[in-house]
């Protein structure tokens, strides 16, 4: 897994840019940027009528999210690579335990 290389692709682009990537305001573009994921689901499923197909724009909302995602890491000295491993084996443990992915809360 390599998730490290495109922490530091952002980080480089946004200090060569100088865009502002303070927490409040990446977390509040994340929401957005979930927001039209969203919107591409109901358009890729005819409003819930259809199997889903992606949509022309589903590729560029995923990267979106990835990205204000990476900024928020970013910002908060937070290894995407440990997050992911920390997840997959809470996941694990919890299908093992109880043959589902739910918390069961």
């Amino acid at each position: 897994m390599k998730l490290l290389g495109p922490q530091d692709q952002v980080s480089k682009f946004i200090k060569d840019k100088c865009i502002n990537s303070k927490i409040d305001i990446r977390i509040i573009d994340l929401i957005s940027e979930v927001g039209e994921l969203s919107k591409e689901i109901l358009k890729g499923t005819n409003y819930g009528n259809k199997q889903f197909e992606k949509t022309k724009d589903w590729e560029s909302e995923i990267g979106d999210v990835f990205f204000s995602l990476i900024c928020i890491a970013n910002e908060t000295d937070t290894n995407l690579e440990d997050c992911l491993n920390y997840v997959l084996k809470k996941y694990e443990k919890r299908f093992t335990d109880n043959g589902d992915l739910g918390s069961g809360e």
